[in-house]
């Protein structure tokens, strides 16, 4: 049996000049929606605006992405993919928790709109399709696997006695309540720090953002 493709001698995953353009032009398209979000948010993300931009028509537009909601689940999905990528890469190269934590804050602090567009205000009208929530669960996973050795032999407290039958959101990961305790309280208390600063409610209170990232980090390891 012929292999897929072997009849016009393609390889199987190249691509064609039609879908490098179309590609070519679906990064185009991104790359104004993530300077339209910068400007005014994601809520007032347009296509017909970005189409007027490129000098096309917005039913021109409207073929490469079907609704304003397709362009945010795709953005969206690629920030979760950069996130999940940039995680699990530092874990692989040696990084326990706290290194985690500030490759994450870097990685907030090198592009804020597509953290907020993640972790801030959810967009008017707007809900993720499943599989983003599936990316998401790889960032947790990874943290979860750098918080398992740490609390091997912590004592439970109540909290995680909770957790252990509410874990809905750790997936299948086989993390001890502890863990998942450990885990929940980084999530929150970093992301509380993260959203202030990145949010400028930090400005003028003359101390540095990060001493206090990392204070509270601290607070938090065993």
């Amino acid at each position: 049996m012929a292999k897929p493709g072997a009849e016009s001698g393609r390889k199987p995953d190249a691509a064609t000049p039609r879908e490098r353009y179309r590609a070519q032009v679906r990064t185009e398209i991104k790359e104004h929606a993530w300077e339209q979000i910068a400007t005014a948010g994601a809520s007032a993300l347009s296509l017909n605006a970005i189409a007027k931009q490129m000098g096309v028509s917005g039913p021109a537009l409207y073929r490469y992405f079907a609704g304003r909601d397709e362009l945010i689940t795709e953005l969206i999905r690629d920030a979760y993919r950069s996130l999940a990528d940039t995680l699990r890469t530092a874990a692989a190269e040696g990084a326990d928790l706290s290194g985690l934590a500030h490759v994450l804050r870097g990685w907030a602090l090198e592009d804020p709109h597509r953290y907020f567009l993640l972790y801030g205000t959810p967009v008017p009208g707007y809900h993720a399709p499943d599989d983003t929530t599936a990316i998401s669960s790889e960032i947790m996973a990874t943290l979860l696997d750098a918080c398992v050795p740490l609390t091997q032999q912590a004592q439970e407290a109540p909290f995680a006695a909770h957790l252990a039958k509410h874990r809905g959101w750790a997936g299948d990961h086989p993390a001890p309540p502890a863990a998942l305790h450990l885990a929940m309280s980084f999530w929150t208390r970093m992301h509380g720090v993260l959203s202030l600063e990145l949010a400028g409610h930090f400005t003028g209170m003359r101390f540095d953002p990060e001493q206090l990232f990392a204070a509270e980090l601290e607070s938090l390891l065993p």
